[in-house]
């Protein structure tokens, strides 16, 4: 009754040496002690679990040393030792009483331990086989009674379980190690940039999880699907690139390895080729979107990785999935961001050639949103205050131009702005005298606009007018002067006959009054006519400071009757096809209506100079007060004066001799005076 509380007592012992998680080594420890304690008349217990290369090893015993020899040492194979395997294969207890009549017992082991009588027990846990537990005496037999070996298969099943619990809590170690295994490989997928970095990756994580650093990867060729090539290996790899390469070659030219291959490819499968000696490949598909583009090639120990039935292998098929989708992404990323920039440089060079286009354009170009903000100017805008297109992007235009600046401006540009239509309209700018013909179209941000600079057309057009009339007026100078100076010179002889009768004499002041008037009018017929003239005779190369010199006597005394100053500065010009007595009277025409226009105790300038090498200038400065805009754009109109008793012709004529001398006059007016520059081109 005794021995029976103990064995319970020692059962609930070991079940809650059990529970309480210590290490199998102590657990086994405990059993090898219980079974020690209720076999009393054996000399050695022993526990032997799988090494791993085919042998079962002493893990746990009493005592460690028999005859000088380590139990720790003890290694048993199973295909060696026949008592041994019958339990194995059994997977039941089995005790020889006497070892000398039976001969499946290990000879050696018999005779170095003095073994006489031997039992033997699986450790079983739902028939799974985790080891042996071996018990002998020395020299002498045990004599276990069934009821014994009863007790002993019971702290064997405890060892079992504890065993098993062990297997089962490894299991779950590992399992987690390798989740976060696989979470932190798709971690640092997730953060690579690119290829390469996805199967540097893949290859460190590949040689964690099944401890060998050589990895390698085989791609389809982009423009044969059915040939591989070599894309990389491992950093850490064992083999050469060489030798990745001729595995390549060997696996292509063998026919039943391109057989497995094919099923890596096709069948998408798990496969393991031999290679050298003890080595293995195992070939991982890479897989995405359905399609394998490729496979990974592990170089293993067959020990160290036996079959695909492995964690490890599906561990590491895990982490290749990963990376096959990581690789896509990433490759598509590539094409994409390839494809992006060439069409970004495409339309680059497109926008080049627009704003090049626009560019070229030599009138004034620019773009406006519906915020009326500038978001395109070229270089040949006419901006004010020296601006330039750089300073006025994002600005609106109203802060550049004011909308008093040009109400026209305002109001065109409004209508094309809300009403959504193209406007054409012509705006002058009194800053710089100039005219802008301007159009105005919509888009769908805002409206663009194109300014031209018509200045030059508007001042032609004038010209152009202005010589209309002069025609105009010489043909009807041509038409009557003939028939009016006939009548006048009739009329003018008999006022002579009259003046020359004794008996009008007292009419003698009337009658040179008429005569004087009949002059005058002759004179403003000769005027006139000279005004309608177009064409210029007896032109011969002269020196235009010579012609001055010469009439300067005369405007002296001019200037010195009128209480006023006269000043000439004459430079070297070169000869010109001038007409003397026109360029005198276009002089004289200039200098008395610049006396005329100022006080006394005034200067007037006579100033000649080239301009730009192929102008000769020739200007005269007055002191005046100047003219203002209206009578500016009428100046040079015949018989359009602002003098009380001028009849409008002087200026005709002047323009009209400028005009048969191939010049432009151009006049500037302001409150300190008036400029007019007759300016000659020289004939190359």
């Amino acid at each position: 009754m005794l021995k029976e509380q103990n064995r319970y007592s020692r059962l609930a012992e070991l079940t809650k040496i059990i529970n309480t998680k210590l290490e199998l080594h102590e657990v086994l420890e405990h059993v090898t002690t219980a079974i020690s304690e209720e076999i009393v008349q054996c000399d050695s217990v022993g526990i032997y679990l799988p090494d791993g290369t085919g042998y079962f090893k002493a893990v746990a015993g009493k005592p460690e040393f028999i005859n000088g020899q380590s139990i720790f040492s003890q290694k048993i194979d199973i295909e060696t030792d026949l008592f041994a395997k019958d339990v194995v294969t059994a997977k039941q207890t089995i005790y020889i009483p006497d070892t000398s009549k039976d001969n499946r017992p290990n000879p050696s082991a018999v005779a170095s331990f003095k073994i006489h009588s031997l039992l033997g027990l699986p450790i079983i846990y739902e028939q799974n086989l985790f080891g042996l537990v071996f018990l002998f005496d020395c020299g002498k037999p045990m004599n276990i009674t069934e009821m014994q070996i009863q007790s002993i298969e019971a702290y064997v099943n405890m060892a079992a379980v504890a065993i098993q619990n062990a297997n089962n809590l490894k299991q779950k170690e590992q399992l987690i190690v390798e989740k976060q295994l696989l979470l932190d490989a798709n971690r640092e997928l997730s953060r690579c940039s690119t290829v390469e970095e996805s199967l540097d990756t893949c290859f460190y994580y590949l040689s964690k999880t099944v401890d060998c650093k050589n990895v390698a990867v085989y791609l389809k060729d982009s423009n044969d699907s059915d040939t591989l090539s070599f894309n990389g290996m491992s950093k850490e790899a064992e083999w050469t690139e060489d030798e990745w390469k001729k595995v390549l070659n060997d696996i292509q030219t063998n026919q039943s390895k391109k057989h497995i291959v094919h099923e890596v490819i096709v069948q998408q499968t798990i496969k393991f080729i031999p290679s050298e000696e003890r080595c293995k490949l195992l070939l991982i598909p890479l897989i995405s979107k359905g399609d394998a583009f490729g496979f990974i090639a592990i170089a293993c120990l067959m020990e160290t990785l036996q079959s695909d039935e492995k964690s490890q292998v599906h561990l590491a098929q895990s982490i290749v999935d990963a990376t096959a989708l990581t690789y896509s992404n990433l490759t598509y990323m590539d094409q994409l961001e390839l494809r992006v920039k060439k069409r970004t440089n495409e339309l680059a060079n497109a926008n080049d050639k627009v704003t090049s286009v626009i560019e070229s354009i030599t009138d004034g170009f620019f773009a406006l949103n519906k915020d009326w903000e500038f978001i395109y100017v070229n270089h040949h805008q006419p901006l004010p205050e020296g601006k330039k297109a750089e300073h006025v992007m994002g600005k609106t235009i109203w802060s550049i131009f004011s909308e008093n600046f040009n109400t026209v401006l305002y109001k065109e540009l409004s209508r094309a702005m809300f009403e959504r239509v193209p406007v054409h309209f012509e705006i002058s700018s009194v800053a710089d005298s100039y005219w802008y013909d301007v159009v105005a179209y919509p888009f769908d941000d805002g409206i663009c606009c194109l300014c031209k600079n018509t200045t030059e057309k508007k001042n032609y057009e004038n010209e152009l007018k202005r010589l209309s009339n002069l025609e105009l007026i010489g043909q009807m100078a041509a038409g009557i002067s003939h028939e009016i100076r006939n009548p006048m010179t009739t009329v003018r002889g008999f006022l002579q006959l009259l003046t020359d009768n004794k008996e009008l004499n007292h009419f003698n002041s009337y009658f040179e009054l008429m005569i004087d008037e009949l002059d005058r009018a002759n004179s403003i017929i000769s005027e006139f006519l000279s005004i309608g003239n177009t064409r210029t005779s007896d032109l011969q190369m002269l020196d235009l400071n010579a012609i001055i010199h010469d009439i300067s006597p005369l405007l002296k005394i001019d200037t010195l009757n009128q209480n006023k100053f006269i000043q000439f500065e004459t430079r070297d010009l070169p000869e010109m096809s001038l007409n003397r007595d026109e360029i005198r009277q276009l002089l004289i025409n200039l200098c008395r209506n610049g006396l005329e226009a100022m006080e006394t105790g005034k200067m007037l300038r006579v100033r000649t100079y080239i301009e730009e090498e192929k102008t000769v200038v020739l200007e005269i400065l007055d002191q005046g007060k100047g003219m203002d805009e209206e009578v500016l754009k009428k100046i040079g109109t015949p018989f359009y004066t602002t003098k009380d008793n001028g009849t409008g012709l002087g200026l005709g004529v002047t323009y009209a001799i400028a005009a048969r001398h191939n010049a432009k006059i151009e006049v500037q007016s302001s409150a300190e005076g008036t400029v007019f520059s007759v300016k000659f081109h020289l004939e190359s």
